[in-house]
């Protein structure tokens, strides 16, 4: 496995440190952040995604808080990128 350093928050404590990789083989992205509070899980819950997905976090998945100031290292997409319908989706909002 290859992953590249995209980026840390640096507004970031030494202990603290969102920080994204990148998946070279696959593209996919790695994110350490903040979990979520139970409020923020809630109301990503009652938000919801697209129909026919269920609003429950699955055991081996968890949602994040990520600071605003790492949106700056999310790669763009590139043409011909996997990605479906849902991933349109948000970007064309």
């Amino acid at each position: 496995m290859t992953l590249r350093f995209l980026g840390i928050d640096p507004e970031s404590p030494t202990d603290e440190s969102p920080t994204i990789w990148l998946h070279e083989e696959t593209g996919d992205l790695l994110i350490q952040s903040y979990r979520a509070t139970a409020a923020e899980v809630n109301g990503c819950k009652e938000v919801g995604s697209i129909p026919g997905h269920a609003t429950d976090v699955p055991d081996n998945e968890t949602i994040i808080r990520l600071p605003a100031a790492m949106l700056d290292y999310l790669p763009a997409r590139r043409e011909g990128d996997r990605g479906g319908e849902a991933g349109h989706a948000a970007s064309s909002a």
